[in-house]
């Protein structure tokens, strides 16, 4: 829950809170740490608002106990705190009612408390410093603990127990968000010691046995209460998860924060709890990858045993030859030979740098040294590999069946529509109609096609000449469409259901390619628009036997 509530503060908000952090990174981090250790010891005894004075004197209870702990002086200490409300993590009040002279009331008399967002910025920090290696574990007896309290809840919900609703589904929430935190503590913790276990390897071998057998009794309960689980949340669903989730925020004691809110706070919570052990379609739950995880950390103890075994069978390890170095090098006749041999043995010798050209070679001199001219950046590939980034090869091209099937069968019914909208302005013309937007793009289409190839009849002298053009059916077989532009005085107009088409001088006829064979004994169209045009097919022939030169 808070991980998804950090992903949505903006960059402001981030540096901000950064700044909480900030005595952790000056020379004297130990001292601030053990100034706010005093200040939490005397929240803890319900002294909220505390001064420089009794800051100092429990610093020094705690330097009785702890030798670690500084003693700083009432001024200094005043300085301090000073500066840690300046971060944000104490909140600093001038406090009158503490002078008790006329010149303790000139000076400032402050106080100080812990900030919300400064104390969990504190309680972070200390809780890095008590990290133990020896704490981490997977508790697998919480399954069946959650299991009963998801019976549990389901009952109470069932017979409308408010109380007993909010009780159980806390427990809930508390125990899955403390099983998060141990398995997340766990594997990291398990990749440390395998990343590790060159300088710590008798400690991996005292406790593999226990390790190995701490994870499998977990996977073994996890697989036993796994399906359980699963059908546990469900049957609570079944009870009514609206329901449910209304009660919780009934009872919930949140002051700040209306019912709306808290009814949408355990609905996120519910779903957190949810996906860690309900099967949702085929996606497993977050139990099952954990189980997963772990057969695979398994994997990886049993390959570094085998691997630790066989170094030690062999007699050479890393401890070994560090070992054998050393002797050779105390056994050296000067300190010169000593270098060279530690030179050879780690390499030092080599160069550890690299060198690329500025974009702007005349920028700098050639004779500059390169610690004095400005840096440029290097490619991480170049850095690490000692090689020039590539593209690298081309991706395998993804063949997707599914798309290329439905992009064909919509190409289909594109043509098939095209077909028709191509048979019915033949049918029923384009005139003394509105058109729709298929049948207005098949006739744009072949107005366009018949002005680019318009041609001027010259054979007989004084007839209008005619522009003709042609366009084939979008299936690709030999049926097509004929479409005619023929001069006229007044013109046509062709309504479509997005505006009219003006066309000035001329009229449209539309026919089909197959009523071109339908000719008169003259060898005249008998089709519309046949009063003493011929067709293109004839002017051709005309052309090419010579007649209308």
């Amino acid at each position: 829950m808070v991980e998804r509530a950090a992903l949505d503060l903006d960059a402001l908000a981030v540096s901000d809170r950064f700044r909480l952090f900030n005595f952790t990174r000056r020379d004297d981090h130990v001292t601030y740490l053990w100034v706010l250790r005093a200040v939490d010891r005397l929240r803890e005894v319900h002294q909220v608002q505390v001064g420089a004075h009794e800051v100092e004197a429990t610093l020094r209870e705690l330097a009785a106990v702890h030798h670690e702990a500084p003693l700083v002086a009432a001024q200094d200490l005043r300085r301090r705190l000073d500066e840690l409300a300046t971060d944000g993590v104490v909140h600093r009040f001038d406090d009158a009612s503490r002078a008790g002279t006329l010149a303790s009331y000139r000076n400032r008399q402050s106080v100080y408390q812990f900030s919300e967002l400064g104390y969990r910025a504190y309680h972070a920090v200390e809780g890095v410093l008590g990290a133990r290696v020896e704490d981490v574990n997977l508790s697998r007896l919480v399954f069946s603990d959650v299991l009963e309290d998801l019976g549990a809840l389901a009952e109470a919900n069932r017979t409308g127990r408010v109380e007993d609703v909010y009780r159980r589904l806390s427990r809930l929430d508390s125990v899955m968000e403390d099983m998060g935190r141990r398995s997340a503590q766990f594997h990291v913790t398990l990749g440390e010691i395998l990343r590790s276990t060159e300088t710590s390897t008798e400690v991996f071998l005292r406790h593999k046995n226990a390790l190995l057998v701490h994870m499998s009794d977990f996977m073994a309960e996890l697989d036993r209460y796994l399906p359980r689980l699963d059908r546990a949340v469900h049957e609570v669903e079944a009870t009514g998860l609206t329901t449910l989730l209304s009660r919780a925020a009934d009872a919930d004691e949140r002051l700040f924060m209306d019912r709306a809110e808290r009814r949408e706070d355990w609905n996120r919570r519910w779903w957190a709890l949810r996906a860690w052990f309900a099967t949702e379609g085929g996606t497993p739950a977050r139990a099952a990858e954990l189980g997963q995880a772990t057969r695979s950390a398994v994997s990886g103890v049993v390959a570094l045993l085998r691997q630790i075994t066989e170094a030690q069978r062999g007699g050479v390890n890393r401890s070994t030859q560090l070992r054998h170095l050393a002797a050779w090098v105390f056994d050296t006749p000067d300190d010169g030979a000593a270098h060279a041999l530690m030179g050879a043995a780690f390499n030092t010798r080599s160069a550890r740098h690299l060198g690329v050209a500025h974009e702007d070679g005349d920028e700098f001199s050639p004779s500059d040294s390169w610690h004095d001219a400005a840096g440029v950046e290097v490619s991480v590939t170049l850095f690490r590999n000692d090689r020039v980034p590539t593209p690298g090869v081309p991706k395998p091209v993804r063949r997707d069946r599914g798309t290329r099937s439905e992009l064909r069968r919509r190409q289909s019914e594109g043509r098939e529509t095209e077909r028709a909208s191509a048979v019915r302005l033949v049918r029923e013309g384009a005139h003394d109609r509105v058109l729709d937007d298929s049948d207005t793009k098949v006739l744009l289409r072949l107005v366009t096609k018949a002005l680019e190839s318009r041609e001027v009849h010259t054979e007989n002298q004084g007839a209008p000449p005619a522009v003709v053009g042609r366009l084939k059916s979008a299936t690709g077989d030999d049926a097509g469409t004929l479409v005619k532009l023929v001069p006229d005085d007044e013109g046509s107009t062709v309504r479509t259901a997005q505006g009219s088409l003006h066309l000035p001088g001329f009229r449209l006829e539309l026919a089909s390619r197959a009523r071109r064979a339908d000719r008169g004994p003259e060898g005249r169209t008998s089709g519309p628009g046949a009063g003493g045009e011929r067709d293109d097919d004839t002017q051709s022939a005309d052309r090419s036997s010579g007649k209308g030169k």
